[in-house]
């Protein structure tokens, strides 16, 4: 009886260097895409895209008719992060980079490539830092990453203050920000958290919004404002933002009573119904000691 054979490697590292020199190379290629925005024309090769990944199978299926076949339009991803998933489907390895690896991600997620899905997350990991840290907080609400979600409010947490300037802060999503303003571990103060509340609104997502749904900036940003604890300010804080309030409105006005009613009935559980938790990075003011709700 003939014994069975045995599977021998060769160096791998020559091969994948071989195949890397296809990315993007226009000799026999049989497939051409037009992508990004800027629309750039990126070759590739059929079959090895629709063995690699079930995503190129459903899109590139069909043999191509006879003539010259006209190129697959992908306008969504930038072509720095298409040319790094050919790189990863080509060699099975890629090079990241910081300023690129979200969209890499985002690509690796909508095109089904678990494995490349899990290198993203390894690296954002690594370089998270405070001027990424938002932006990879919207990749992860939008996809339903949790764990990365998880990191990025926790890192945020920590780093509040340098956050909150940051241009990702602005463009966050409302479902995006809803989870940072109910933590109790955010390092900044309810009155700093206000003022970004009210930036957000008018200079960034809430805005963009507003002008997509035509609909008052108020009503759009409602389920953000709800979560600031505006009975963690000190009387005349209250009064100024209540001035504010008037010229710019963006907070309802039974919120502001809300607070209001706690500071008139001294009583922290009076405000139950709106949050009066203190956060980690509260300034303490003298009606705290009335605000008797535990930190979670």
């Amino acid at each position: 009886m003939e014994n069975p054979g045995l599977v021998v490697h060769g160096e791998a590292a020559p091969f994948s260097t071989a195949l890397r020199s296809l990315v993007n190379n226009r000799l026999y290629s049989d497939v051409r895409f037009v992508v990004g925005q800027e629309r750039q024309e990126v070759f590739a090769h059929r079959c090895l895209l629709t063995c690699r990944c079930n995503f190129f199978q459903r899109l590139l299926g069909q043999e191509p008719g006879p003539g010259v076949p006209s190129p697959v339009v992908l306008s969504t991803v930038p072509a720095e992060a298409f040319l790094a998933v050919l790189e990863f489907l080509y060699t099975n390895s890629v090079k990241l980079y910081r300023h690129s690896v979200l969209e890499v991600l985002t690509a690796a997620v909508e095109y089904g490539l678990e494995e490349l899905r899990k290198l993203c997350l390894e690296f954002v990991a690594k370089v998270l830092d405070v001027e990424l840290v938002c932006e990879a907080l919207q990749v992860a609400v939008t996809f339903g990453l949790g764990p990365l979600q998880e990191r990025c409010i926790a890192f945020i947490e920590a780093h509040s203050q340098e956050a909150l300037r940051t241009r990702g802060f602005l463009e966050l999503s409302a479902p995006a920000l809803l989870p940072l303003l109910r933590s109790d571990k955010l390092c900044v103060d309810e009155a700093e958290l206000v003022l970004a509340a009210r930036s957000w609104a008018r200079v960034g997502a809430g805005w963009r919004l507003q002008a997509v749904l035509e609909r008052p900036v108020a009503e759009v940003a409602a389920p953000v404002v709800r979560e600031l604890r505006l009975a963690l300010l000190a009387p005349a804080e209250l009064s100024a933002l209540e001035e504010q309030n008037r010229r710019e409105p963006l907070i309802p006005v039974e919120q502001i009573v809300e607070a209001w009613k706690c500071h008139a009935l001294r009583r922290g559980d009076a405000a139950r119904g709106a949050p009066c938790r203190r956060r980690r990075g509260t300034l303490p003011r003298e009606h705290h000691r009335f605000l008797d709700l535990p930190f979670k």
